[in-house]
């Protein structure tokens, strides 16, 4: 019975996080998470910290939901070029002061971020807790506070002070924050906001924060210094269509009282209650997809005709063979063809291309991109080749997401027409 419950239930995949017990590497994650992922109805599917894994995301398939939580700092460098203008005695207290957080692991940032893209990609469902919600902000553009008690007290001028972290208080440590009205948060929290107030106590386990939101994103709390406590996505919401993009900076799951099961308040899980809901939408929306639909014959004769057009573009520009263009130009010109007939985008479709990192789409110079010149070619190659392993995977794994989702579109157009795609995106 419970192996069947596996092949039926939709997957939720939560990345580990890594310590050391027994001078060996131990691999876990909160029960709390695991406890209402299944009580609601989904099946979490644990990915381990492993070095290498981010290259094997694609294993863990079908993924129909992401929640990812707790752990170390985000590595600066990937969200800021230059790293904020502590003095080395400021880093030095940051690092004694949070041990536990400030020792940056590269492995899981590329797991996590790589989750976080796909997600975005393909609209899957993903849920940020904490750490979780950094990742989100980060995979779309944003910043992060390095030290929100250093930086932040600076911004404000330390007019307002907030305690994020009590060491001394972990599980007990509570501070106000204030809801935004017609959010998702108002939403599971009104019926705890009396007289009108808009705030609630929330627990905070973390030195680091939101500091520029991605531009997707809507805010859903404030704490009294101004840092953002929950964010989401607009447009990406609505869980009984299997929409669910968003970030916690709290850890609703742990808010209990003390020595009891029970929650501050009835809305504490309500975003995981949401979140699943989602999931198991989405997962019903790709098996209705994955029914056989008997496509017209000359249609997929056409399909199959541009398919191979830009199979042989792209093998031309990965082995640098654009002389071989005059030889096969009647295969190359269905593909140019094509996306010369469909350059115009929508607003929206513009909006939402630019967040995903796709910031050019112009079927006049797909010929052109295949002529590139030996001194372009041989620029590129000179800057990859001083890039570290870490940046060519997640430039080689973005690359790999959008020509998947070239594909998805391609067979859309032909097959369903411009409007299915269009809503697709």
């Amino acid at each position: 019975m419970a192996s069947e419950l596996s092949n039926i239930l939709p997957r939720v995949l939560i990345v580990s996080r890594r310590t050391v017990r027994k001078n060996k590497f131990v691999d876990f994650v909160g029960e709390y998470h695991l406890d209402l992922i299944v009580s609601y109805g989904a099946v979490p599917v644990i990915v381990p910290r492993v070095n290498g894994l981010h290259m094997l995301l694609e294993s863990f398939e079908p993924i129909h939901g992401v929640l990812l939580c707790e752990g170390e700092d985000i590595d600066p460098t990937l969200y800021d070029s230059e790293l904020s203008d502590f003095s080395h005695d400021e880093l030095e207290e940051i690092k004694k002061l949070h041990s536990s957080d400030t020792t940056i692991d590269r492995e899981k940032d590329n797991i996590e971020l790589g989750l976080a893209k796909l997600c975005l990609e393909r609209n899957i469902p993903y849920l940020g807790i904490c750490r979780g919600s950094q990742v989100l902000n980060v995979a779309c553009g944003g910043t992060l506070f390095q030290d929100i008690e250093k930086e932040l007290s600076k911004k404000n001028g330390g007019s307002v002070h907030v305690n994020h972290i009590d060491y001394e208080n972990y599980d007990g440590h509570r501070h106000p924050v204030r809801v935004v009205e017609k959010t998702p948060l108002h939403q599971w929290f009104k019926d705890s906001l009396e007289g009108g107030e808009m705030d609630i106590l929330v627990n905070s386990y973390h030195h680091q924060g939101v500091k520029k939101l991605a531009q997707r994103f809507v805010p859903m709390a404030f704490s009294p210094d101004g840092l953002i406590e929950g964010f989401y996505d607009p447009d990406a919401y609505n869980p009984e269509e299997g929409k669910f993009i968003m970030g916690l900076q709290f850890h609703p799951e742990r808010m209990r009282r003390n020595d009891s099961d029970d929650f501050d308040y009835p809305g504490c899980p309500s975003a995981y209650q949401e979140f699943v809901k989602a999931v198991i939408a989405y997962e019903k929306k790709q098996s209705g997809l994955k029914k056989t639909v008997k496509i017209d014959q000359e249609l997929e004769k056409k399909r199959k005709i541009i398919v191979k057009s830009f199979s042989i573009a792209k093998d031309m520009y990965s082995a640098g063979k654009v002389g071989l263009i005059s030889h096969q130009e009647s295969e190359l010109k269905p593909g140019a063809e094509f996306l010369e007939a469909n350059v115009a985008l929508s607003v929206q479709q513009e909006k939402r291309l630019k967040q995903m990192g796709a910031t050019v789409r112009n079927g006049s110079v797909y010929k052109d991109r295949l002529k590139m010149n030996e001194e372009r070619e041989k620029l590129a190659r000179s800057i990859m080749g001083k890039m570290n392993v870490g940046q060519l995977s997640d430039m080689l794994s973005f690359y790999h997401l959008m020509g998947q989702i070239c594909s998805d579109v391609l067979d859309k157009k032909i097959n369903n027409g411009a409007a299915n795609a269009i809503d697709w995106l």
